[in-house]
């Protein structure tokens, strides 16, 4: 996991040009926009969780247009079904035979518009695509486009309507994040102001294709010292050991965690993970992951992050 390159100074140069695009468009919000990007740059997908109106999917959007990525959404509702997603072969008389043609699946980024108001069946099409990055049609197998990144909405599971995402699901998020109300001064701002998708068109993408593959392959080389695995270890251990957990953080959650600190230290331009990289990404990694046994420990998910980093000393 660890390796002898180290960010350039560019490489978070780069990353800043797209957080200041993305602060122009989403106000008041830099520590959640920093996570998407440190989301993406780690190749994991990202879960938003908040009510409806807080800006979730204008996120989306401006992401994509930001990255210069192309993009598809797919709103989940009662009745989607996995064809819906991934396409469907019709019969073609004149050529006698099926073609497939390509669902709303096929882009760079894929927004999944209130993933938890589909039914299980529909949300498991995902589950391949996140995971392998190719979908199964008729026994034949189709790469998705590179980059690929799914991002999901959800609204809360008190609200009429939704089907909560099963762990195997909820475990393909690499993030996730909540966006929340802006402070009075933003929400003024935003009253008055253009609209924030009409203000997206007098920008241009901040990043070119090729620098957006460049930051993720370089993050995965950025180092770790023993010292910040031997504190990670001790973070998945002790969630795996604490009473408050039905369960602790499964392997893949560890390598989650590790790869989203090794893009956060890229973004700051750290010659390595530091600690503090790695205490900036925990909450987004295990607040959808760790399940409260009871009313006893955290519930919320960012308390649970917080309850974590507390409780484990850094070496």
């Amino acid at each position: 996991m660890s390796g002898s390159a180290v960010p350039e100074a560019r490489d978070s140069d780069v990353a800043g040009r797209v957080l200041a695009q993305l602060n122009e468009i989403i106000l008041g919000k830099p520590e959640q926009l920093k996570l998407c990007l440190a989301c993406f740059i780690a190749r994991g997908h990202l879960l938003i969780e908040d009510i409806p109106g807080v800006g979730k999917t204008t996120l989306a959007h401006a992401l994509a247009h930001t990255l210069g990525l192309s993009y598809q959404r797919i709103q989940f509702t009662s009745d989607l079904l996995p064809a819906d997603i991934i396409g469907v072969s019709i019969y073609e008389r004149e050529h006698d035979r099926f073609r497939f043609h390509r669902g709303p699946i096929f882009a760079q980024l894929v927004l999944a518009d209130e993933v938890n108001r589909a039914t299980p069946k529909a949300q498991s099409a995902l589950l391949e695509a996140m995971e392998e990055r190719q979908v199964t049609a008729d026994g034949i197998t189709h790469a998705l486009p590179a980059p690929f990144f799914v991002v999901a909405t959800q609204n809360p599971t008190w609200q009429i309507g939704t089907f909560p995402l099963p762990e195997s699901q909820l475990d393909r998020f690499l993030m996730r994040i909540a966006l929340g109300y802006p402070e009075p001064a933003l929400e003024r701002k935003l009253l008055t102001g253009r609209d924030r998708r009409e203000l997206l068109k007098d920008f241009a993408p901040a990043v070119a294709p090729d620098s957006l593959r460049v930051l993720q392959d370089k993050a995965q080389l950025v180092h770790m010292a023993p010292a910040l695995l031997d504190y990670a270890q001790s973070v998945v251990l002790f969630t795996r050991r604490a009473p408050e957990f039905e369960a602790g953080l499964s392997p893949r959650a560890a390598i989650a965690l590790l790869r989203a600190a090794q893009a956060w230290a890229l973004i700051a331009g750290h010659r390595g993970v530091l600690p503090e990289d790695l205490q900036a990404v925990l909450p987004g990694i295990v607040g959808h992951r760790l399940k409260p046994r009871g009313d006893a420990g955290p519930q919320r998910a960012d308390d649970i992050g917080r309850f974590v980093l507390e409780s484990v000393p850094v070496p």
